[in-house]
Order: structure tokens, then sequence, then C-alpha cells
């Protein structure tokens, strides 16, 4: 009996499929059938008239596919504070530039607008999901869904006032609220995002271990970035910030602590037993000397690491490529091993482990069947990248953001050969520029 082709909506034909699961695997004139926004099939090219019969096929001769980035911690509407205040300490920075401007000025248009930038931006870089802290997260949400991107939205909590909210139970409050009005939205998932030990109370801290274990969802917060930050917490709590969450309940499987730059050897241990996630921003912590954080002993107690750019205004890009090579050679560097962090583990930290650290490891990060459909294209046929020997390696050391030609997510081709299919390029321009002359006139 013959078996008859099956209808799907569409068939990428690509030199290689990188999906990430099963590690380092590398498949050369591979395609991938997508049905209903779902990856239904990973087979040889040549064999794909036989099994399906696709809406559309696209051939991508000379690209490598991968699953979409996913950015583990930013600041979306920072991005326009890009370059506002640099080379600068970063409380110093925060105090006498970013917080004010932000008192002046953060709105739910700033938010909205600053966060379709950013969105704009990642998805030419191939990241298809981010996890992002901000006031005013109706905006963002609007923003990315606008966008057509994945996003997992902070329920900012800190204690002082802000146009967004008023002391740490209202912050709480309008971020449930926020969750309540957007669950039901598939692109969108949530966490709580108390800021950082320094800003928040034990009191609050507390409620938002209650809220997290009822809600099952993560907690984003910034930990151990700057030796002065610990220095306070000793003086303030007789603790290091860490012991003070563990002593309040806050470690466990939940916990995305962001940074993790200044780490004892027990901290470390601490992390892997309670099976916390860090996620990595190197260029912001060069770029506000903050550090860098111990990745290759990290990840050799098993520690899951992803990776985040944090905001525009402190890195001064979303750019995950960058911070894939970046992982890569300061974990060497500051390990003086070379053989630390592989070139297809840097693209795990980038994908799959920043997935699963947002819980969301079951429906993206990879390219497997049953899984959503968010994928990039990779160009690796220009000039500056020839030749190729090995894709995952130039994938973490020799291509950029500048290579990415094609962005799907849930099957949704958003970016195409570099165009954005949802997004207008000029009106985003236009808006910036507006936001610029408001802000230079407030700094």
């Amino acid at each position: 009996m013959q078996n008859h082709p099956h209808s799907v909506d569409c068939v990428i034909d690509a030199r290689w499929v990188i999906p990430v699961e099963p590690r380092r695997t590398v498949l050369e004139h591979h395609s991938v059938a997508i049905k209903d926004g779902t990856i239904v099939d990973l087979m040889p090219s040549a064999a794909v008239s036989e099994r399906y019969l696709p809406q559309r096929r696209i051939a991508l001769a000379e690209h490598a596919l991968i699953p979409g980035l996913v950015n583990l911690h930013t600041h979306a509407a920072m991005t326009l504070m890009r370059g506002l205040a640099d080379d600068q300490a970063l409380m110093d920075w925060l105090q006498r530039h970013i917080w004010p401007v932000e008192t002046r000025l953060a709105s739910p248009e700033f938010v909205h607008d600053g966060t379709l930038l950013a969105c704009a931006e990642m998805l030419r870089g191939g990241v298809t999901c981010f996890n992002d802290m901000y006031f005013f997260p109706e905006a963002a949400a609007q923003a990315v869904l606008g966008a057509g991107m994945r996003a997992a939205l902070g329920m900012i909590v800190i204690e002082f006032r802000s146009p967004y909210a008023n002391d740490a139970a209202d912050y709480l409050s309008k971020g449930l609220a926020m969750r309540d009005s957007y669950r039901d939205e598939p692109r969108l998932s949530f966490c709580i995002a108390p800021h950082a030990p320094f800003t928040v109370s034990d009191a609050t801290f507390e409620r938002v271990a209650t809220y997290a274990g009822e809600l099952d969802v993560p907690v984003h917060i910034h930990l151990h970035e700057t030796a002065d930050e610990i220095r306070d917490s000793l003086a303030a709590h007789n603790l290091r910030p860490i012991r003070r969450l563990q002593e309040l309940g806050l470690l466990g499987p939940g916990l995305i602590a962001v940074h993790a730059v200044h780490l004892e050897a027990d901290e470390i241990v601490l992390l892997a037993e309670h099976g916390c996630h860090v996620a990595h921003c190197p260029s912001s912590n060069l770029k506000l000397a903050s550090g860098i954080a111990p990745v290759a002993q990290l990840h050799r107690h098993g520690v899951n690491v992803g990776l985040g750019t944090d905001g525009a205004a402190s890195n001064n890009r979303l750019d995950i490529f960058t911070e894939m090579r970046l992982a890569a050679l300061l974990a060497k560097g500051s390990s003086g091993d070379p053989t630390v962090l592989p070139a297809h583990a840097a693209l795990e930290m980038a994908t799959l482990n920043a997935a699963r650290a947002l819980g969301l490891d079951q429906r993206i990060g990879s390219l497997s069947k049953g899984k959503r459909a968010d994928i990039v294209a990779v160009n690796l046929a220009a000039p500056e990248l020839a030749p190729c020997y090995d894709p995952l390696s130039h994938l973490a050391y020799a291509a950029g953001r500048e290579h990415v030609s094609h962005v799907w997510v849930d099957g949704e081709l958003l970016v195409d050969n570099g165009a954005f299919t949802r997004i207008d390029a000029r009106e985003l321009t236009a808006k910036a520029a507006h936001w610029k002359e408001k802000i230079r006139s407030q700094d």
C-alpha cells in the first residue's frame, strides 16, 4: 500500500541543521518540517518529497538552522537609554543617570516603544525569546505581542516608589494583575522579579517566595553582581546575599541568579544543591567592571548557566552571538583551560540552558519533534566565514548577528532575508529619536 505525502505548512531545507539536542549533533543537507507552528520532523532533504507536501518550501543552501536564541536577562525598555551614560561605576551609573531619567520619564509609552526597539534588535540577531525585568510590564507585553516574539515578563518588585508603583505591595499587586491579564497568551510566560537583595526587604522576599511557590513561576533576581553588594549585605544583615536568600526560602530550582560574579566555592555548591540557574551576562559585567563570573566552576558543579545581555544601557548591544563568543573566551582565559566551554556548550547556553531556566525547555530551546518552531537561519557563505570546517565552531567563534537571515517564532516568519515582516523599522527609529530628545533634556 502506497503512503501519500502528508500536508505541512512549511519545509525549510538547509546545508546544516544543528538541533542542540542531542549534543554536538550536526545534520548536513537536512530539512525541518513545520505544521501549526510545531516541528513535526527533521529529515534528509532528499527524503522530503516522499513524506511531505509543504505549502511552502524554503531552500537555504549555505545556511545553518539553529533553535531561536534565548536572552536570559535584559531590561528591554532601557534600549532607549543606550549610550546615555557610559564608562561609570554601577552605582554612579544608576543613581546619577538611569534612576533619575526613569523617575521622570518611565511610562507605558516609554516602555512600549523601548521594548519594541529591543525586540527589533533581538529578532535581527536571532533572539526569539527574552526574559525581561522592568516597569509597566503590560506595555512590554503589548510590544512583544506586536513584534511576534516570545518573552518571559518580570513581575518586578522593589521597595522604592516609581512612576509604576508606590511600594513593594503595590508592585506585587500590579504584577500579579498583569499576569492574570496575559496568562492565556501562548508566547508570554512570567517570572517574579525582585530587583536585587539591596533593594528588597526580608518581608518582601518572604512574600515573593510564597507567590513563586503558589504560582510555580521562576524568581528572576540580580545576585552577587558586585563586591560592594556583598560588603553592604554583610554590614546590614551579617550575611552574604546568597545566604540571606537561603534563609528566606528563595533558593531552589525556580531561582535565576543574574550575574553571579562574586561567588565563593561553597556558594557554587549551594547553587548546585538547590538546582538554581545562573544568567551569565559577560559583556555587561566587563563594561561595568563587575568582574568575571566563574562559569567553568559552575559548569563543573552542574549548575545550569544561560546567557543574557543585560539592558542595552549597560552593554550596549542585545547581541547573544557576542555573549556566546565572549563567554567561551572568558571561561577559557579565567580558568587557564582551553577545553572549557567548547562551541557546542556556548550554543547550549544561548538556547536550551536559557530555556530550561525559564521552565520552557519542553517547548523551545532545541529543534526537536513536538517543540515549537522557533528557528533561526544563519548564512555561513560570507567571505569572512570561509572556509567552514565546522559550523558549530563558526556559530560560537566566527559568525555574528549580521549573518542571521531568517527568523521564525511558532513557525511564523518574522525576519525574511533580514527584513522585518511585522515591525515598521522607519517608524521605530523615528520613535527612538523622539525619546532621545526627551531623555537628553532630562539627563
